[in-house]
C-alpha cells in the first residue's frame, strides 16, 4: 500500500509545476494545460485527505469525481474561447488578446 505522504508530495509537485507553466507561458493552451495541472492537484488531495481522515467513507472521492466534472466543462469553455480568439486574431498568444482593449 502507498504512503498518504506520497500523494500529497505528487499533488504538490503538479500544482508548483502548474503555477509555473501559468504564469512563464504566453500560450493560451499551455495555459489551460497548467490550469488543469493544478486542478488535478486540488483532486490528488481531496482523494488522500479523504483517505488519511476518513478511510471508510468516500466523501473525498465524490469531491473529486465531481471536481473533475467541473473541470471537463471549464476545459470545454475555454477552447471555444480559445478558437474564436485564434479565429479573430490568427494567434493563440496571450499578447493578442491585448488588441482587444480598445
Amino acid at each position: 500500500m502507498v504512503p498518504v505522504q506520497y500523494y500529497f508530495i505528487l499533488s504538490a509537485l503538479l500544482f508548483f509545476i502548474g503555477v509555473y507553466g501559468f504564469v512563464s507561458r504566453r500560450n493560451l493552451i499551455a495555459m489551460l494545460i497548467s490550469v488543469e495541472l493544478i486542478l488535478n492537484a486540488v483532486e490528488i488531495n481531496f482523494a488522500a485527505f479523504n483517505r488519511l481522515l476518513f478511510p471508510g467513507q468516500l466523501e473525498g472521492f465524490f469531491m473529486s469525481l465531481f471536481g473533475i466534472g467541473v473541470a471537463a466543462a471549464e476545459t470545454a469553455v475555454a477552447i471555444a474561447i480559445i478558437i474564436n480568439v485564434y479565429r479573430n486574431f490568427n494567434s493563440d498568444n496571450v499578447d493578442s488578446i491585448q488588441n482587444m482593449k480598445r
